[in-house]
């Protein structure tokens, strides 16, 4: 299998010196649309898993409880880097979302950007998110997604396995992965490139 945790973490170590470049300018309106579907209130504990370098961070509320994940030592420090030169006060930590070191019923809400698409194992990070995540709490998801309706056909599954190796996969459908987690979707808006790049917000279903 070609998208695995390590491969992930060792092409994102690598991407990290330039991620910025390519990664701010282009999803800097989906990043804040979708963070604007949230319904923020002061004092929330607030998760963002596989945060990269942080690059959400100027688009959330301050007077937040902020904590940050992601798989690769070195997109946490840059992290770390910005939330300090933004004097935000962030707990970053080197963490895989498959396996979130946090207690159940913990946070107000969990963000996952462009991370579903990339993660070998979607079902297991949305499993953590639910876990983690309070009853009355929000999902607020941005990220690349084949349309709910269209099946995968040859010529997609080939090319994923190209994209699979360098980036991301471009197979994944967000209802299904979202419902199966035990999400209702509330919010879902095409942000980018013709609704290829997604913004969802999603609840538990109790």
């Amino acid at each position: 299998m070609i998208n695995t945790t390590t491969w992930n973490r060792l092409r994102y170590t690598a991407y990290s010196p330039i991620y910025d470049l390519v990664a701010n300018k282009t999803f800097r309106k989906p990043r804040q649309y979708a963070l604007g579907q949230v319904d923020w209130e002061p004092s929330m504990r607030v998760l963002l898993v596989g945060a990269g370098t942080g690059l959400d961070l100027p688009y959330l509320p301050h007077e937040l409880e902020i904590h940050l994940t992601d798989l690769t030592p070195a997109m946490v420090k840059r992290a770390r880097e910005r939330a300090e030169h933004s004097q935000r006060d962030v707990e970053c930590r080197v963490m895989d979302a498959a396996a979130l070191d946090y207690p159940d019923a913990h946070f107000d809400v969990v963000v996952m950007h462009l991370i579903l698409a990339v993660m070998p194992t979607p079902e297991q990070g949305l499993a953590e998110a639910y876990r983690v995540l309070k009853d009355d709490g929000q999902l607020c998801v941005m990220d690349k997604f084949q349309p709910d309706t269209q099946p995968t056909d040859v010529t997609r599954r080939a090319l994923n396995v190209l994209t699979s190796f360098i980036a991301t996969d471009i197979t994944r459908q967000a209802t299904p992965l979202l419902q199966q987690a035990g999400f209702v979707i509330r919010h879902d808006e095409p942000v980018l490139m013709n609704g290829l790049f997604r913004a969802l917000l999603a609840a538990k279903q109790l």
